[in-house]
């Protein structure tokens, strides 16, 4: 099943994809249903109801947040803050939604947000529900969504029975309907083409060629955004565990002892990490970036690519675009064959997702093979295997910032190996995305996103 680039890489806000974008977009869905029901004029009341881990991390994440912006019509790409920080407060006040089409409808959302903390939902981790209600209480409408990682939002139905996606995605004729990693070179190998140009031929199948480069090149251009603002700001993060800001004194460290010639030969990797962690600061702040896959995993991508537009000899920025298509190809196989959602796989469905899109897009720009480009992402992959999702305090802060870092310079390191082989190699990516999807299956709920274990429930006790 073809997936976009532009599904693996969606411009949100932070701080988490599949807990702040995937509710809120799961909102305006609802709203969207209810303005098209024929008894929607007589709703009068809404609810929402948060299951599994956006109830157990949902209060850290801003859920609740989220939940109230998509109810008031907000789209995670099309936030506008200051606009959207003057309506939550009106909402607040008055517990008052007025939605095009339909009358006032009651909404407070201190009281109608409910956080189950009961069994989830049968269909995935991220479950809730979103129910309207008449002037007596009478139950009018009611939709059950799955956040299911990286912004996608699918309905009880759809998750149960996905055969009307399926169909709607096979009616399209793809040039390179590439489902594996195998399939993949072996379509590289008949074509000729590389691994970016395989995806630049199936995006143009619904897109303009120009619309592409200019979508591609928004990608890049608020992630780099991201980094030169990350890099800029200093402060305590928000949610109370009082982090501070480390990337603009690393950046200014890593700045003077170039100009002194005072640079240690591991600095390279310093240079990753300060990329990510300003990515990944900027989403603990909710900040605007971009899913790569997800928001707790969004640092790695923007990182490589700026150490590689910024650090690698012969770096060419008519590059940016392969790079990027390359790591959407990689993501989209991991998705569509195991998950990215750290509440279905733990952190190795995001960071370790991310490492293997980044370590992929790097050794494609570097003059790669696809053999070589495959075998990159494999070896990220491969060494995030069984990484729990454990966040302090639900919030994408500790270990979330550094691990980024890490998982960058993760990537490179694969990019690197791959590279000084033949692409040749005994494992081959598809067994590792399967190795991932049992482990994430096997792995306990408390260690996927909950908050339950690991990290979030060994800390200072000060």
């Amino acid at each position: 099943m073809f997936l976009s680039i532009f599904d693996v890489f969606k411009i949100g806000i932070g701080p988490s994809s599949s807990h702040t974008m995937g509710p809120m977009t799961a909102a305006v869905s609802f709203l969207h249903l209810l303005q098209k029901a024929e008894n929607g004029a007589r709703a009068a009341h809404l609810q929402a109801f948060l299951y599994g881990s956006l109830a157990f991390t949902g209060k850290g994440h801003a859920t609740d947040r989220a939940v109230a912006l998509g109810l008031l019509g907000w789209l995670p790409a099309e936030l506008d803050m200051e606009e959207a920080e003057r309506q939550l407060r009106r909402l607040e006040e008055q517990h008052l939604l007025h939605p095009e089409g339909l009358p006032a409808l009651r909404f407070d959302p201190a009281g109608d947000i409910i956080f189950d903390y009961g069994p989830a939902l049968p269909g995935h981790a991220n479950g809730m529900i979103f129910k309207a209600f008449d002037a007596e209480g009478q139950l009018l409408l009611e939709e059950t969504y799955y956040s299911i990682g990286g912004g996608f939002v699918v309905t009880a139905a759809e998750r149960e029975c996905p055969d009307a996606i399926i169909a709607a995605d096979e009616a399209i004729h793809w040039p390179y309907p590439f489902e594996t990693a195998a399939a993949m070179l072996r379509m590289a190998r008949e074509s000729g083409l590389s691994i970016a140009d395989m995806k630049r031929q199936n995006e143009i199948c619904v897109r303009t060629p120009d619309e592409v480069q200019t979508g591609v090149a928004r990608i890049w251009s608020v992630m780099n955004a991201c980094i030169e603002r990350g890099l800029s700001r200093e402060g305590e993060l928000p949610g109370g565990l009082r982090v501070r800001r480390r990337a603009r004194n690393i950046h200014r460290q890593l700045i003077a002892e170039i100009q002194s010639n005072s640079t240690q030969p591991h600095a390279a990797y310093d240079w990753l990490s300060v990329y990510a962690m300003a990515v990944n600061e900027e989403n603990a702040a909710g900040g605007q970036v971009v899913t790569s896959p997800t928001n707790g995993a969004a640092g790695v991508v923007p990182a490589v690519l700026r150490y590689y537009l910024d650090h690698c000899h012969d770096a060419d920025p008519a590059r940016v675009e392969d790079f990027l298509l390359t790591s959407a190809a990689i993501g989209g196989l991991i998705k569509h064959n195991a998950s990215i959602s750290g509440a279905e796989a733990g952190c190795q469905g995001e960071v370790g997702s991310a490492a293997a899109m980044a370590a992929a897009g790097l050794c494609a720009v570097l003059g790669g093979t696809p053999e070589q480009v495959e075998n990159a992402a494999e070896i990220a992959l491969e060494h995030h295997l069984g990484m729990t999702c454990d966040p302090v305090a639900g919030l994408v802060q500790v270990p979330c910032i550094e691990r980024n870092g890490i998982a960058a310079s993760k990537a490179v390191a694969a990019a690197s190996l791959a590279l000084r082989g033949d692409g040749s190699h005994y494992m081959p990516l598809d067994n590792c995305i399967e190795a991932m999807r049992q482990t994430g299956e096997e792995m306990n709920t408390k260690f996927k996103e909950t908050s339950l274990g690991g990290l979030a429930v060994n800390i200072p006790e000060c």
